[in-house]
């Protein structure tokens, strides 16, 4: 059976806009040596009244508006988030609530920048076996609120931000590779990297929030390797070529680790959705922030294959093949 399939993405950015010169201000760093670095040239910075919740339910509501459908008829979200409003309960309990349609199932998933890829997938397996109809798949982040702003190898690498899907149950009878819908999904995780890249606090070690520490260079050399062969068990699992993608919407966390990525799986750098420069790293909000985008200005269209892909802390990482 194909699974579930998206029928309207949405997302939302926070107001306020902080450039690379903005942050030059701020630490001993320079637009040249981020752009050159990163790729990134500018990010998007929650204020005060702009939480996760916020954000999320800001993507949501143009979520449902792009797919013509009530809140009221969704009864099931899940969210993605490493910066939950609270420790508990989930935030997505919040968006639940503020879109008006309680009483379905609601809760956070953790993951990280692979957090959307986890949630997409379980919303799937519950849509699968009956226990919803349609679900609300959310990403979210305020990310700039775990962040050491006097530590300026992360601070310029990430921004706040929320996308999200509505994804409509599979009809019975779908099955194929032509039919809109999810075709294929790979997951993986590896605590045993855990020291590369986490947040040094949480409630049950140090009661404080803490902030996000990374070894830069070795996450660089494990993203490219499991991301290309996450993409590589994908398309062999669905029985395709590379060539037959149309566009692969990456997390946005690097656009060394984008290119580099493309080239060791022979992707041609044009079918690759970038939106890194624009938003920064944003975590679980960042794949589907970039689909939204390069849905909305034309680029992925209906019937087109899409491969999404990401990973984070954990590390967790994995892929997703959609027909659109």
């Amino acid at each position: 059976m194909t699974g579930s399939r998206i029928i309207g993405t949405g997302s939302a950015l926070p107001r306020q806009i902080v450039t690379n010169a903005d942050l030059a201000q701020r630490v001993d760093t320079s637009d040249e040596w981020i752009v050159a670095r990163t790729g990134i040239r500018q990010r998007h910075i929650a204020q005060a009244d702009e939480t996760t919740a916020t954000l999320a339910t800001a993507a949501a509501r143009a979520a449902l508006d792009d797919a013509g459908v009530e809140a009221s008829s969704i009864d099931l979200i899940v969210l993605a988030t490493a910066t939950p409003d609270n420790t508990f309960p989930a935030t997505a309990t919040k968006v639940q609530h503020a879109l008006g349609c309680n009483g379905g199932i609601a809760f956070d998933v953790a993951a990280v920048c692979s957090g959307f890829l986890y949630a997409l997938s379980v919303a799937d397996s519950l849509l699968k076996t009956g226990m919803a109809k349609r679900a609300l798949v959310i990403g979210a982040e305020t990310f700039s609120r775990i962040l050491d702003w006097d530590d300026r190898t992360t601070c310029v690498l990430f921004g706040d931000g929320a996308g999200a899907v509505v994804l409509d149950a599979p009809a019975a009878g779908d099955a194929g590779k032509d039919t809109p819908g999810i075709l294929g999904t790979r997951l993986h995780a590896d605590g045993a990297q855990h020291d590369l890249l986490y947040v040094d606090g949480g409630p049950s070690t140090t009661q404080t929030v803490g902030h996000v520490r990374m070894k830069g260079p070795e996450v660089f050399r494990h993203a490219v390797v499991n991301l290309a062969e996450v993409l590589r068990e994908v398309i062999e699992d669905a029985g395709i070529s590379v060539a037959d993608i149309d566009w692969v919407v990456p997390h946005q966390a690097n656009a060394r680790i984008l290119d580099a990525t493309a080239r060791k799986l022979g992707i041609s750098p044009d079918k690759v959705v970038v939106t890194v420069h624009a938003h920064a790293n944003t975590s679980a909000a960042s794949v589907p922030l970039a689909l939204d985008t390069a849905r909305k200005d034309g680029r992925i269209k209906a019937g087109d294959l899409v491969m999404l892909e990401a990973m984070g802390g954990g590390f967790t990482w994995g892929a997703s093949l959609i027909r659109m």
